[in-house]
């Protein structure tokens, strides 16, 4: 029996039998395609996280000549200073005081399309179109550029999981960078003179320790949210709601108790992580189970596998947002119990935005929609293969009547 080709159409198509061989039998080992080694056990995985041998020099390849070096490159004192600066705007007072309201209006707006039809394709008509509106408000872009907005991050992040390194990918990946950087520059100059209550005015007037952000550096920073932010939230949100549609009485509880939704969440992003690897290049010789990794060393770290691994988890293949390892009180900081996220200095700064756009979004959709089914009577599975969500969700319900919404004593 060999390891499992991360390039395969069957690891594409379902890589959790994958992962459970990876784990059992080649904790570590060299794929030659990828030319990096293979990690895929929680222990290893978070490890990798978090120690400094496990360098994100990686991403000089995959990200810094699309973006330069932005701060998930950054170690040390330079990551620190950085993250200082940059972190405060993305606090969970922060988020709610200046954002929440963007979250929610734009949840309501595109739900108001299709809540009286009994039927929606939730990934084109909702889903896809969800984060672009919010990234776009959170930047103060004008909603006419929503289209533009969604074209750029797609073709930022196919160029950052470009693996195989297909040219044409390549490609659009230099032209959105180059469309989007002057598109940013003159809006963070207008920020700077006549600020705002959007991201790029709260980056662009924040100081720390007589410390401010650069336009050079607030423009990396606002690509790398592209980058980051949009894509990898609509999987985040189009696999929780499709976990929970397959799950009618876990669907039942969190529609009857809606402080349930952040257990969902954190959940979900563990039993089906949106993002499934992330690489990082070793600084020295490091023990790992299964062996040692060589200095200078690339390494793929599949959080998709770690987050499924019973060496951690009880019953790691059952979605069960009861679980006992679920904390919601933890699940959207450095100190979760899972590594959709990442894990130590670079855990996602934009974990506690993600949770609040799809909290809202869910909410938003149970006010709206009762007695939900597939329209084919089959949940559709995730694609893709290191970023994974479905690709369409077809979906039947009972409009709710009018002035059904939410009630938070308790009832809908």
């Amino acid at each position: 029996m060999s390891p499992p080709d991360l390039f395969s159409p069957e690891f594409a198509r379902d890589p959790y039998p994958q992962y459970r061989l990876m784990r059992d039998e080649y904790p570590l080992y060299f794929h030659e395609g990828a030319r990096a080694y293979v990690l895929s056990r929680y222990q290893d995985v978070e490890s990798a996280l978090k120690n400094p041998i496990f360098t994100t020099r990686s991403y000089a390849r995959q990200i810094e000549p699309l973006l330069g070096r932005t701060i998930v490159q950054l170690d040390g004192k330079e990551h620190a200073a950085q993250r200082q600066l940059i972190g405060p705007s993305f606090h969970a007072g922060n988020i709610r005081e200046k954002f929440l309201g963007l979250i929610e209006g734009t949840a309501r707006t595109l739900i108001d399309g299709f809540r009286e039809r009994g039927e929606v394709e939730l990934i084109d008509e909702f889903v896809a179109a969800f984060p672009v509106g919010i990234l776009a408000g959170l930047l103060g872009l004008p909603p006419a550029e929503k289209g533009r907005f969604r074209a750029w991050y797609t073709s930022l992040l196919r160029f950052g999981l470009n693996l195989i390194g297909d040219p044409e990918v390549t490609r659009a990946g230099f032209q959105a960078r180059g469309e989007l950087d002057a598109y940013l520059r003159p809006l963070i100059r207008e920020r700077r003179a006549n600020p705002g209550d959007d991201l790029l005015s709260m980056l662009a007037g924040v100081e720390v320790d007589g410390q401010r952000l650069g336009d050079d550096e607030i423009c990396r920073f606002g690509m790398l949210m592209i980058f980051a932010g949009g894509e990898t939230t609509e999987k985040t949100l189009a696999t929780c709601f499709r976990n929970l549609v397959s799950h009618p009485e876990q669907l039942a509880a969190v529609r009857a108790d809606r402080s349930l939704i952040e257990r969902a969440i954190a959940e979900s992003i563990r039993y089906t992580a949106p993002t499934h690897m992330v690489p990082r290049r070793t600084s020295a010789e490091v023990g790992v189970s299964g062996g040692t990794i060589p200095a200078e060393s690339e390494v793929l770290c599949f959080l998709g596998s770690a987050n499924r691994d019973e060496r951690h988890y009880e019953r790691p293949d059952v979605f069960d947002i009861h679980r006992k390892e679920v904390d919601p009180a933890r699940a959207f900081t450095g100190a979760a119990n899972h590594l959709a996220f990442g894990a130590g200095r670079h855990f996602c700064l934009g974990a506690t935005l993600s949770k609040f756009e799809v909290q809202a979004a869910i909410q938003q959709l149970l006010d709206a929609m009762q007695d939900i089914r597939y329209a084919d009577g089959e949940a559709p599975p995730d694609v893709g293969l290191f970023l994974r969500g479905p690709k369409e969700m077809r979906l039947r319900f009972t409009p709710a009547p009018a002035g059904a919404a939410f009630d938070p004593g308790g009832t809908t």
